[in-house]
């Protein structure tokens, strides 16, 4: 009978290392639970040093290889590998069935090689830990709390439920985006057409057509922005061409090129921590889209608590992955304090509520949850009740930015429609008041 290397906490706490007879690793934890004991690693006597020995006996690009895995391939291979675990197969030769349904590419060389550590005695959660860019550090946790626990399938079960709520609002906030994105690149590069190649043109007639006469203002401002978009020099003093074409360097050399740039200067500023909590900071305080943001972050960092609490894992770790995976750097601050707050012995609602990042219904909520020792089912109802707030906010948004687009676009249009009529206006008004 294989025996099994265990590591578990007595009823004080005292770590203890031992060993047990057992047929498979679940019978190994489950026989370590009735001797009273909380397992925190178990595995087979000798895995590691076969698992080492074949570790680096392999390719030495194996580990973490291959590019990121989309998160609906994930969800998918949660779901599958659940149903698998409940209908009682062991967890290789479940990873090896759906090794073999994959189709080639990443995610199936990455089963491959965590049913390659496993069968060198790793854990699921160990093997799967080794692969960052396909399993992220909140499935590897749940994973190991399912393990510990014994009730695998339904960790699993929950994952595949979180990640594809999760893919849902983000979806849903993606596709709210799109359209005025869409709309106003289109706007854009209209108007840089026509300012361009159209108002130009009539830059000599309107000139000839008023006789030396002043034109109205708004013709003059149009038509200094024209020319600077369309003849302007981008160093001053300098004229550069383009080769062949024989294009002038005006300002459309600039505009053209700017949201690209602007796309990437935002990443770079996100690289670090304190560019990234300026940007968040700023996106929560814009109009509208601030309210967005802070209940998406809110429905995204409860529901991954919720998930995490439900499924075993202990209240510091949940929130340390939590943390990690919140998406918005003032939020991610603000577990951080409520983190180091209940580990100095405080409860979770006060610095909750002190940080005055959530709305109260939210730390009352988690108050609640506390006293009643049903914590993650209250993180869960928050979660669900944002997401429903999400909805109404991202329809209410849609049907705002469509006349909002309208009457911008409209004014621009009808700004240089005046541009170039009011000349004409000037003219005729002179005439009448001569006749």
């Amino acid at each position: 009978m294989p025996v099994f290397q265990y590591s578990a906490l007595d009823s004080q706490g005292v770590e203890i290392k031992d060993e047990v007879d057992a047929l498979s690793q679940k019978e190994a934890i489950s026989k370590i639970r009735n001797m009273g004991y909380f397992p925190t690693k178990v595995s087979a006597r000798g895995a590691a040093k076969k698992a080492g020995a074949k570790a680096a006996a392999g390719p030495a690009k194996r580990r973490g290889a291959g590019g990121k895995v989309k998160i609906k391939a994930i969800t998918q291979f949660a779901r599958q590998l659940s149903t698998l675990q409940d209908a009682g197969l062991p967890i290789l030769r479940s990873l090896r069935i759906l090794e073999e349904q994959q189709r080639s590419g990443t995610l199936r060389r990455v089963i491959g090689y965590v049913a390659d550590d496993i069968e060198g005695g790793s854990t699921l959660s160990e093997a799967m830990g080794r692969h960052p860019r396909a399993f992220d550090r909140l499935l590897v946790s749940m994973v190991a709390a399912g393990e510990t626990g014994g009730v695998l399938d339904l960790i699993l079960s929950r994952v595949a439920d979180f990640m594809e709520k999760a893919a849902k609002l983000k979806a849903r906030v993606k596709s709210a985006m799109i359209y005025p994105a869409v709309v106003l690149t289109a706007a854009f590069l209209i108007l840089l057409g026509l300012m361009l190649f159209v108002v130009p043109q009539f830059e000599s007639a309107l000139t000839e057509m008023t006789e030396g006469q002043a034109l109205p203002k708004i013709t003059q401002i149009v038509l200094a922005i024209s020319g600077w978009i369309a003849m302007g020099p981008v160093i001053p003093g300098v004229e550069i061409s383009i080769p062949l074409l024989g294009w002038p360097l005006g300002g459309w050399a600039i505009l053209l090129p700017s949201p690209f740039v602007i796309i990437f200067v935002l990443g770079l500023i996100r690289r670090f921590r304190r560019g990234r909590l300026v940007l968040d900071n700023i996106k929560l305080r814009l109009p509208v889209m601030g309210q967005l943001t802070s209940k998406v972050a809110v429905t995204r960092w409860t529901r991954t608590l919720g998930t995490l609490i439900s499924a075993g894992v202990p209240i510091l770790d949940a929130l340390n992955v939590t943390r990690e995976t919140a998406g918005n750097e003032v939020y991610a601050n603000m577990l951080g304090n409520v983190h180091n707050s209940i580990r100095q012995g405080d409860t979770f609602a006060g610095p909750l509520r002190q940080s005055k990042t959530v709305d109260l219904i939210v730390s009352n909520m988690v108050a609640v949850g506390e006293e009643t020792g049903d914590l993650d089912k209250m993180l869960m109802k928050v979660a669900d009740n944002y997401d429903e707030q999400v909805d109404v906010l991202v329809a209410g948004l849609m049907s705002m930015l469509e006349p909002i687009m309208i009457v911008v676009l409209g004014t621009m249009v009808m700004t240089i429609v005046l541009a170039i009529f009011a000349p004409m206006i000037q003219i005729i008004t002179t005439l009448s008041s001569s006749a």
